[in-house]
């Protein structure tokens, strides 16, 4: 059922239909006075706030993100309660002033948090909203979406030991962007993605109602799982079904150079990984023209080594690569390398503006040769080349319909790759390499769309143009197939539901594909 919004946020309904495509400033400093009255004054924060800098910083990942000539937010709001959400979305339906959504802000292009066109916009960043609740004994938790995956890991072992959840690798990532957009880690092989373990969710639509499961309907709950964030609403929290992990896993990293043998290492892998041992998963890391083989298994070293020796004879894994600990530790060792480093580290939200950053996706389904990636070795010694993350599919993640969420790229599909470029100052070297080998490597990806994973987010493939006040469908098309290959017209016709004035904007939001139209 939809649940009450509260007298304190009954704002005429019949004011939402009667708002100018274009906010003025009189609009705006409305929108400002009409959250005052809805939401305490210390939650929201304007450039004229002493905070606002900082606040606006604390979870930007990227400095390209954040320079003068950035298209800034009118005001940020902080919620505390659902309450606030609401308000910020009435208030912002009544005054022509869009909101975006943060949690972790961790999208790679900074989409949450700024705008690449002028335009007045609110944030609500969800910082706030970041409690995790276990319950053990149905092994299942509530976790807020502005939680990181540090945070909810950590909740979740501490109070439920031998349960865990299965999610990506960064811990300062935050929960309601991860799972907006699927949510790929290193357990997926064996329970699937984030949100093929999601149960119930609550939201915030484009009419300011709170909504659970049941309320959002088929749909829109399919949407949210996988549809990428901020085209729905705003997901305030998830109920999401906990998995079990034995007390000790073993974790190895083995790294071989081109000399070593990684090229055929890798050749090698491609067959080996999606075909794994669902308990195992092997993912690799190239750089500087070697390979490192990174491997979480939810058993002992004794196993893994015997496994590994008939399987994967070919990476030389001896007990001396075991590294047996905690799932808990595991999540903090794949980062640091070290098993001394404390898991209170997951609990770290820090971030830094020392390094710009850019990504962008693949995913292969037929292996690639070792002559093709004899090749591909060597752009890892050009000027400014960073690093591709293969991610290996198969097993649970690879069984589940492509239509059962939004996450389109799963039979037939080996592995995906992300390419991350890394720079400082001014250089251009960086941004060069990812997109020339991003280029190289169209003969050897997915095609008819060549795919990409929206949580890897990436304006080169396309961005919305926006006509008569409505994201068009087809400029959404080009990008949105690449995404959600054949689920985007389902989202595209369930945003024209929900939302049918397209309020949820941004430059990669669903467009709104309304019946008859």
């Amino acid at each position: 059922m939809a649940l009450s919004t509260g007298t304190a946020l009954l704002l005429a309904v019949c004011f939402l239909a009667c708002y100018a495509s274009v906010p003025s400033l009189a609009a705006s400093g409305e929108f400002l006075q009409c959250l005052s009255r809805n939401i305490p004054s210390q939650l929201v924060f304007t450039p004229s706030s002493p905070s606002f800098t900082s606040v606006l910083v604390s979870s930007i990942r990227n400095p390209k993100f954040f320079t003068p000539t950035t298209v800034r937010p009118l005001c940020i709001v902080t919620p505390t309660n659902a309450s606030h959400v609401q308000a910020a979305v009435l208030c912002g339906r009544r005054h022509d002033v869009r909101v975006r959504v943060r949690s972790g802000g961790h999208d790679y292009e900074g989409l949450s948090y700024r705008s690449e066109r002028p335009e007045t916009f609110a944030v609500v960043d969800l910082a706030n909203l970041r409690a995790v609740r276990v319950n053990r004994r149905a092994a299942t938790a509530w976790v807020d979406s502005g939680a990181t995956l540090g945070e909810l890991y950590y909740t979740v072992a501490k109070a439920a030991p031998g349960l865990a959840f299965p999610a990506g690798v960064c811990p300062t990532i935050g929960v309601g962007g991860h799972f907006s957009g699927g949510g790929m880690g290193m357990m997926m092989r064996k329970y699937g993605l984030s949100v093929d373990n999601v149960l119930d969710a609550t939201l915030v639509d484009a009419t300011g109602r709170l909504l659970d499961k049941k309320a959002m309907g088929r749909d829109l709950f399919w949407a949210i799982r996988g549809g990428g964030g901020g085209s729905y609403g705003i997901v305030l929290s998830w109920k999401v079904k906990l998995v079990r992990v034995p007390s000790t896993v073993t974790f190895f990293n083995i790294q071989k150079s081109v000399d070593q043998g990684a090229v055929n290492a890798v050749t090698k892998w491609q067959t080996i990984a999606p075909a794994l041992p669902e308990d195992l998963s092997i993912r690799v890391i190239v750089q500087s023209k070697q390979a490192l083989f990174q491997s979480l298994y939810l058993g002992s070293c004794g196993a893994l080594v015997t496994t590994m020796s008939r399987l994967f004879p070919e990476l030389g894994m001896t007990r001396a690569d075991c590294r047996e600990m905690s799932w808990l530790q595991s999540t903090v060792y794949i980062n640091s390398g070290n098993t001394n480093t404390s898991v209170e580290t997951l609990l770290n939200r820090t971030t830094s503006l020392s390094t710009f950053t850019k990504n962008k996706s693949d995913y292969v389904k037929q292996t690639i040769t070792k002559d093709s990636w004899e090749k591909i070795f060597p752009w890892f010694n050009n000027a400014g080349a960073g690093i591709i993350i293969l991610e290996p599919h198969g097993g649970r993640v690879g069984s589940i319909s492509d239509a059962a969420t939004p996450y389109p790229h799963r039979s037939g599909v080996l592995y995906n790759i992300q390419y991350v470029a890394f720079w400082t100052g001014s250089s251009t070297d960086a941004p060069n390499w990812i997109r020339g080998l991003y280029n190289f490597m169209e003969p050897f990806v997915s095609k008819n769309p060549r795919g990409a994973y929206v949580n890897y987010r990436d304006l080169d493939i396309g961005e919305n143009t926006v006509v008569g006040g409505v994201t068009s469908y087809g400029s959404g098309k080009v990008w949105g197939e690449q995404y959600f290959g054949g689920n985007f017209k389902r989202l595209a016709i369930t945003k024209g539901k929900v939302d049918t004035g397209d309020y949820f904007r941004n430059e990669q939001s669903v467009p709104p594909l309304v019946s008859g139209k």
